[in-house]
Formats: C-alpha cells, sequence, structure tokens
C-alpha cells in the first residue's frame, strides 16, 4: 500500500503484475478479488478491504478525490495517443498540462529546452522518454505514478529524472515507481514492495520493506517475513566471478588507431586503444556522445574521415535497436542464421537455456516482446563466428533478473570461446559486472565527444562518475553498487578521498 509522504518502488519480474497494480492503483482497472467470471462490485471490495488502508484510499478513489496520474510503460505510443489537430510540439503539450510553477525548472533539468518546438513524432526513445516523465511531473495530482522511467536513459539522465520525481513529494501526495535499474530504484525510494509469482500466470505483492532489504530480499529469491523461496538461486554481485573458473588467454592483442569522425554536425575523436582476447570492455558515457558510432566504425559500417582505417577484424554486433524483419518462428531464425552453434551443447549450456528461450523457441519472431527480442538479439550476436563482439545496450526492456542473468551469460560465454567483447550499457550495476576495463566518452552530446583510451574499471568509473558529481558503494550483503544521497557525509567523504565508486574489487568470500 502507498503511503503518502514517501516513494514506493516495485521491483519484479516481467509479465507478474507491476503495470496491472499501477492501473488498479489509480483507478483504471477494478480489482476482482480473483473472481474473473463473476467480478464483484464496488461495495463488496470495500467491505473486502475493511479496516486496512487501501479501504481509505479506494473509497477515495471512488468519490473523485484522488487524482491519479501515470507515466505509461511504453513511450513509443505517445505519438499515436495524440487527437488528430491537436499541437504536436513538445512546448505547447507541456503548456497544456501545466498545472503547477515547475514547468521551467523541469524543462531544463530533463534537457528539454533543444526539443520544445519539435513534433513528438519526430523524437528519440531518450527524448520522448525524457518528455513523459515532465508531462506528469508538470500537474498538480495526488497520485504520481512511473512506469519504467529510466527506460532509454543514460545514466546522468536517470539521476536527473530521479531527483525530479522526489521533488514532487509532498506530506499528503503519493508516488509510485516501477523500475528495473536496481541502482535507480534504489536511489529513488523511500520503502520497496517485491513482486514475484509465475510470469502470465499470477504475482503476489509481498510486504513492504526497506529500500535495501526489499531488493535484497528480490535478489536473494527469499522473503524472510513469509519464509518464502521464490526463486531456486541467489543472484550476486562478485565482480570478475564469471571468469573464475576459466583460464584467461591473452596471447592474442588487437589495437585500433586514434581516428575522426565527423556525422553531421557531430564530430567524434577516437584515441588509440589495445585490447586482447578473454576481454570486456565496458564504454561509458551520456546519450549522444558517440557510443553507438564508435561500435559502427569497430564493426566496419561507417569508416573513419581521411585515409585512417581500423584493421580488418572479423566481428558480430547485436545492435542497439532490433526490428524483426523475420517471417517464421525463433527456431527457423537460430536454424537459418547461427546453426552450428544452435545444435552445439556448449552453447546451449552457456547462452541458450540461462536465456529461457525454450519459453517462446515456436512463437512468430513477429509476434515477440521487447524482453523476449532482446534475447533473440543476444543469442544471435554470441552465435555468429568472430573474434570480437560490440554488443550495444544488451539490458534494453529486460527486467532486473534478465540483466543479471544476461550479463552473467555475456561474461561467461566471452571468457569460455576466448573472444572480446565491447559493450554499451547505461545500467551501472550491469556495466560494472561485465566490465574488465572501460572506454569513458565525455564532450558535448550531439556536438563534439572524446572516447578516452581503455582503461581499468576503477580510474574509469572514478572519471566517469567524477563528471557526473556521483558516488557509489557496494552493498556488504549482495556487493550490488548503491547510489549515495547527495551531501550525505559517505558521499562527502568518498568525494574528498577521490573515491566515487567504492572498491570494485571482489569482496571477501
Amino acid at each position: 500500500m502507498p503511503r503518502p509522504g514517501q516513494v514506493l518502488g516495485l521491483v519484479g519480474t516481467n509479465g507478474i503484475g507491476k503495470s496491472t497494480a499501477l492501473k488498479i492503483l489509480s483507478g483504471k482497472v477494478k480489482p476482482n478479488l480473483g473472481r474473473f467470471d463473476n467480478p464483484p462490485d464496488w461495495e463488496e471490495i470495500l467491505k473486502y478491504f475493511r479496516g486496512s488502508e487501501l479501504q481509505n484510499y479506494f473509497t477515495k478513489i471512488l468519490e473523485d478525490n484522488l487524482k491519479a496520474v501515470i507515466k505509461p510503460q511504453y513511450v513509443d505510443q505517445l505519438p499515436k495517443a495524440i487527437r488528430p489537430g491537436q499541437e504536436r510540439t513538445v512546448r505547447a503539450l507541456i503548456n497544456k498540462q501545466s498545472q503547477m510553477e515547475n514547468k521551467d525548472e523541469i524543462i531544463e533539468e530533463l534537457e528539454l529546452k533543444e526539443i520544445l518546438d519539435r513534433d513528438i513524432s519526430n523524437l528519440s526513445g531518450g527524448e520522448l522518454q525524457r518528455f513523459a516523465i515532465a508531462m506528469v511531473c508538470v500537474q498538480r495530482a495526488d497520485v504520481y505514478m512511473f512506469d519504467e522511467p529510466s527506460s532509454f536513459l543514460d545514466v546522468k539522465q536517470r539521476l536527473n529524472a530521479a531527483r525530479m520525481i522526489r521533488g514532487l513529494l509532498r506530506t499528503d501526495d503519493y508516488v509510485i515507481v516501477v523500475e528495473h535499474d536496481l541502482s535507480v530504484l534504489d536511489y529513488l525510494s523511500d520503502f520497496v514492495c517485491v513482486l514475484y509469482g509465475k510470469p502470465a500466470a499470477y504475482g503476489v505483492v509481498a510486504l513492504p520493506s526497506s529500500v535495501r532489504e526489499g531488493i535484497n530480499h528480490f535478489l536473494d529469491g527469499f522473503i524472510p517475513s513469509e519464509n518464502l523461496r521464490f526463486r531456486d538461486e541467489s543472484l550476486q554481485f562478485r565482480v570478475g566471478e564469471g571468469g573464475e573458473e576459466f583460464l584467461i588467454d591473452k596471447a592474442h592483442a588487437y589495437s585500433y588507431p586514434k581516428m575522426k569522425k565527423t556525422l553531421g554536425s557531430f564530430q567524434l575523436f577516437v584515441e588509440t586503444g589495445q585490447f586482447t582476447d578473454s576481454e570486456i570492455i565496458v564504454m561509458m558515457g551520456e546519450n549522444g556522445t558517440g557510443k553507438t558510432t564508435f561500435c559502427r566504425m569497430l564493426a566496419g559500417y561507417e569508416t573513419p574521415d581521411g585515409t585512417t582505417r581500423i584493421p580488418k577484424m572479423s566481428i558480430s554486433m547485436k545492435p542497439q535497436t532490433i526490428t524483426p524483419k523475420f517471417t517464421g518462428t525463433v527456431r527457423q531464425l537460430f536454424f537459418k542464421k547461427i546453426k552450428s552453434a544452435f545444435i552445439s551443447p556448449q552453447f546451449q549450456t552457456d547462452v541458450y537455456k540461462p536465456l529461457k528461450i525454450d519459453d517462446f523457441i515456436d512463437q512468430e519472431v513477429q509476434h515477440l516482446s521487447g524482453g523476449e527480442l532482446q534475447r533473440v538479439a543476444i543469442v544471435l550476436a554470441l552465435g555468429m563466428p568472430a573474434d570480437i563482439y560490440v554488443i550495444d545496450e544488451p539490458s534494453a526492456y529486460l527486467d532486473s533478473e534478465q540483466r543479471i542473468v544476461a550479463a552473467r551469460v555475456i561474461k561467461r560465454f566471452i571468457m569460455h570461446a576466448k573472444k572480446t567483447a565491447f559493450v554499451v550499457e547505461h545500467d551501472f550495476i550491469m556495466a560494472t559486472y561485465l566490465a574488465d576495463r572501460v572506454i569513458v566518452f565525455d564532450g558535448k552530446p550531439a556536438i563534439k565527444a572524446r572516447a578516452n583510451t581503455p582503461e581499468s574499471l576503477l580510474t574509469g568509473c572514478n572519471k566517469f562518475l567524477k563528471n557526473l558529481d556521483v558516488t557509489f558503494r557496494r552493498d556488504p550483503t549482495s556487493y550490488r553498487p548503491r547510489i549515495n544521497k547527495a551531501g550525505s557525509q559517505l558521499d562527502q567523504e568518498q568525494k574528498l578521498g577521490g573515491n566515487y565508486v567504492s572498491t570494485l574489487g571482489n569482496p571477501p568470500p
């Protein structure tokens, strides 16, 4: 049950009912108390919840005393929701909804100034997400709901959005957030409810707990207060865990030259870099600093300016945006594209089975959800024979649990196959779990940026987080990175010592 003046975070796998819970709390869907064939009326529902906080909450909704606004999960559907004849610019739509004095501050914080006069049909995923958050934040309401507010956003934008959402808190208002990036959920919430069950069959909402305990219970797969285990294994974040059981082979050294790429008014400068087999290099930087452009240059889809050329390398790439063009089932797609890997027992054990592709192997590719498509794309990329694997945003559309599984799969595959991977990732927990070294991208987004030479995980994270003015610590139980509250004692101590991220090495066993 949400509490006034506090942020409630909901965490759980996809298909477990988080979005349905938001619809019930916003009054858009009536609870049926489990009676699908013979749904109860409101009088019976209120009687059922008599004596609980939910009775008061639903009474207010019934009497229209609670106005709820919701930021939808799928922001790419927003342009279709605007009625014909209505003004479609970002400025006009925000002005129409604005009911508070915070409009200018929100436009500034969410970096919407540059796109105010643009038609919303021409916005990118990240721009649409920030626009959708702004549309909710400028309205006067009693209940604010955000369904996956960090999708498509980089780390800096995620933190800005989190600050904006927390800025909505007033003593008698409710704020509810569904989020898969656990470090953002941790930073945003005052308390957390874990949802568990069987996806697409049933979901149960556990009793609320503190943020740290709630997220750790979710990762552990066990809720002590209910003495209930809902997952067979615990998800941990011991850095480098994936490579421990494999012999690391660094016999092959590769390099790419110093280069420059101009795309319209955007310029990317790349410092020279070396890398070896059995290594994962994660690219960290804001949106619009050229990470995808660099991936495309490595893969040979883009050529650098001038006469500079990248040595020919065998590369498999998972693109950032996945468009399902294949007509046929997932099984047919795998047999056509990666037959030898697909029938290999090693590949089945390391990649295919952990990603649970069996759940939809005989479904049409065109009918898959975003999360299912993402897992298919990861399998396809890793199934291609190559020396270097370039994986652009593998966590998009995946829930918290699937993200950790996907990170483990990528790490295990790269170490087993003794190959190299370049990964673009905005989920900081996933990025630090995967990375052996990092390339930090800095500069001015969409104008001029630089890709630094690859450096160690610790110095790279420190450089990246210093640019963002954010510090992280490690949780003593699950070892996951946690964002320090701005201005807190730990935040100030770490900044003074220049340790923007507390030790990323392996914790003691």
